[in-house]
């Protein structure tokens, strides 16, 4: 292990998310976007002044990124969408439903990537058939299928300055690698795979050194892992089921969950589907990236 470079971890949203996701530092804002995608729910939450605003998503909203032209890009239930935010209201547009003639399949994570494009997967919603795939909307507004037989996407996380992509299923507990130029996606292999006792990896993202941040669902933890896979630190969380990772700067912001934690062996602990913050050692975002469309 190396030095840690995060702190300590409090609650700054209590938001109480059915399931918390997709968290987004807009730097025009200077506020964190991120969304309750079970819960049909969009959070604002402003560092400075610690307020929160929700805004009703009027459906699943499960990944959003930056838009070079105002607002946003999103995935929502019924595909990509772009969002504008005005007035304490969410709007929607809707963009392409490449999935639409399946059933039970809903979009689940997504980001920017470095061509200006939006990657985001598809998975079943039901979470018993391998049949989520990872799709690409171009600035063009084109939409092509990446790949496929996923279980439950998350991801993907970026590392431009290599050339590669990470993407994650869940269900198998492995982080998959694959080079990339941002609009093609080359041949994948497993980075890193995990045990039971691990949890699940979830939502993730690259750091400014080049580590990889990620959230463990049901591992009430966050890891950092360097370039060659090494795992550098264990950030511990006061829930069991964090769900994704965004830099803002020298503050970390981490999703959790409180699906599911309704039995006798799940019993659901008082923060859960908060938004939670470390402060890190020193400043480890990397530059906006936005859609170009």
């Amino acid at each position: 292990m190396t030095e840690s470079v995060s702190g300590e971890v409090r609650c700054v949203a209590p938001v109480g998310a059915v399931l918390g996701e997709g968290p987004l530092w807009d730097p025009r804002t200077r506020r964190l976007v991120f969304v309750d995608i079970k819960g049909g729910k969009i959070f604002e939450y402003d560092p400075q002044t610690e307020r929160i605003v929700t805004l009703h998503a009027h459906g699943m909203t499960s990944a959003i990124g930056l838009a070079r032209k105002g607002g946003y890009v999103c995935v929502r239930k019924d595909g990509f969408a772009r969002l504008r935010i005005e007035r304490g209201e969410a709007h929607f547009e809707a963009i392409s439903n490449p999935e639409g003639h399946i059933a039970h399949h809903r979009f689940n994570d997504g980001k920017v990537d470095p061509k200006g494009g939006f990657w985001a997967g598809t998975m079943d919603d039901r979470e018993e058939e391998a049949t989520g795939a990872w799709w690409r909307l171009s600035p063009e507004g084109r939409t092509v299928r990446l790949d496929e037989h996923f279980k439950v996407t998350n991801g993907p996380a970026f590392d431009a300055a290599r050339g590669r992509v990470f993407l994650t299923d869940s269900a198998v507990r492995n982080v998959y690698v694959a080079e990339t130029d941002g609009e093609t996606l080359g041949e994948k292999r497993v980075f890193l795979t995990f045990e039971p006792q691990d949890g699940y990896p979830d939502g993730m993202e690259i750091d400014a050194e080049g580590c990889l941040w990620i959230a463990f669902w049901d591992g009430a933890a966050v890891r950092r892992f360097s370039p060659e896979g090494e795992l550098l630190e264990t950030l511990p969380l006061p829930v069991r089921r964090p769900t994704s990772v965004a830099f803002a700067e020298d503050r970390l912001f981490v999703t959790s969950a409180s699906i599911g934690l309704d039995t006798d062996e799940l019993r659901p602990r008082p923060l859960s589907g908060g938004l939670f913050e470390a402060r890190l050692s020193r400043p480890l975002s990397r530059p906006a990236a936005y859609f170009e469309g």
